[in-house]
């Protein structure tokens, strides 16, 4: 591994306590995000629609706030927004095994717990990702894109399985609580980072200002296109999502700890491509590399041939794949988007990106929970996984495609 991940940032101080800090919330994470959902159809039977929607409130704060909250990190020390949204989650996610003492646990409440996440996951996801090319130097973008994967990756690979086992010993509600204290342990990390951010000049008036991240992105070709790619992929990924745990859960008979891992499978795919995303890309050209990597998506739609036989090894093997080639995709473009636009507009740039690409992820969830329940499980994840296929046509069909390195910055983008 150490070879794979070999370069600069080993030694870097301030990036180590952030890579720590994104490993301990990583792996917490698996522990709600596999819980939630399954607390919503095990113990409370909700239907497709209403897992949707439960999918869905926890990315809606995406394309509502994420405009708005690109000026914010623009204009605002972005490690003082993430410590802030580390506590917010921690104790949104302690009042469900709070709740579950008291006996008043509801659906409700966990479309709220999933709301109130969403809106701090906004702040700290845009913060985070415009914070990187500060801490770092710019050639080295890929190699902490890489790290930063590989470690999201790995509590991948532990998480699901081990949430599964956990649900099944105390249950779904103090499962989450494992979360709440990798927050907290974020947090803590998060704090001894030295690098003083630099002052944040004000361009002009806050719509004035939200005006210039709509125009780096939407009048930048390649960013333009990569906007469009990730969002085709996320509508129709999320669409199959929608009713993949059901139809694993009530069709297939999957026991939580099955379910589990599954997911922890497809995770183990995803450290796969961390560590292979360097030379895939050089491999084979860094647009060809895109194009391949998020084409496989969809293969989403082999998941229905499981109830003809082989109702493990088929998902596991299909998720092993798609997961394979997810962080070749990501790490890939989020590396592109850092190096070509300016330290002071990447908040705007990336709050602009997630309003595009997870725009689409809860109406991808709403629609599917929606199809779920009148044409069918199956034909949802028909076509979610066509859908989720046909992004590749916006790199093989755009200037991305040329492209057979990443582009060095342009004089705009160097400047202060």
């Amino acid at each position: 591994m150490k070879r794979s991940l070999g370069g600069n940032l080993w030694h870097h101080r301030d990036f180590s306590r952030l890579w720590f800090s994104e490993t301990v919330s990583s792996f917490g994470s698996q522990f709600s995000g596999f819980a939630i959902p399954v607390l919503a159809i095990l113990s409370f039977n909700a239907s497709s629609f209403e897992y949707g929607a439960l999918i869905a409130l926890g990315i809606l704060p995406y394309p509502v706030l994420g405009l708005f909250v690109g000026v914010w990190a623009d204009r605002f020390r972005k490690r003082r927004i993430m410590t802030i949204c580390n506590l917010g989650r921690m104790a949104s996610l302690a009042t469900i095994p709070v709740a579950a003492v008291l006996g008043v646990l509801s659906l409700p409440q966990l479309f709220l717990v999933a709301l109130t996440n969403g809106v701090f996951s906004v702040f700290f996801d845009i913060s985070y990702q415009a914070y990187l090319p500060i801490l770092v130097d710019r050639q080295d973008l890929i190699e902490g894109n890489q790290k930063l994967q590989v470690s999201a990756s790995g509590a991948s690979v532990a998480g699901p399985g081990l949430a599964g086992f956990v649900y099944q010993v105390i249950g779904g509600a103090f499962t989450c609580a494992v979360d709440a204290i990798g927050y907290l342990v974020a947090f803590l990390a998060l704090m001894d980072i030295r690098k003083v951010e630099p002052k944040k000049p004000k361009s002009g008036g806050f719509f004035l200002e939200m005006k210039e991240g709509l125009h780096v992105v939407l009048g930048n070709p390649l960013l333009r296109t990569i906007a469009g790619c990730t969002a085709t992929s996320n509508l129709g990924a999320y669409m199959v999502g929608s009713v993949f745990n059901i139809f694993l859960l009530k069709h297939l008979n999957y026991s939580a700890f099955e379910l589990g891992l599954v997911y922890t499978i497809g995770a183990m795919g995803f450290v796969v491509g961390a560590l292979a995303a360097r030379r895939v890309t050089t491999t084979l050209g860094f647009g060809p590399g895109l194009a391949v990597s998020i084409g496989v998506g969809g293969l989403a739609i082999l998941y229905p041939l499981a109830m003809y036989g082989y109702a493990f090894i088929l998902p596991a093997v299909v998720a092993f794949i798609i997961g394979t080639s997810s962080p070749i995709y990501n790490i890939s473009q989020i590396s592109l988007r850092q190096a070509i636009t300016p330290n002071r507009l990447q908040g705007r740039m990336n709050g602009t990106m997630r309003v595009i690409v997870w725009g689409t992820i809860p109406v991808g969830s709403f629609v599917g929970g929606a199809l779920g329940v009148t044409i069918g499980l199956v034909d949802t994840m028909y076509l979610g996984g066509v859908i989720a296929g046909l992004a590749a046509l916006w790199i093989l069909l755009g200037p991305v495609i040329s492209l057979k390195k990443q582009p060095q910055p342009t004089v705009e983008d160097v400047l202060p």
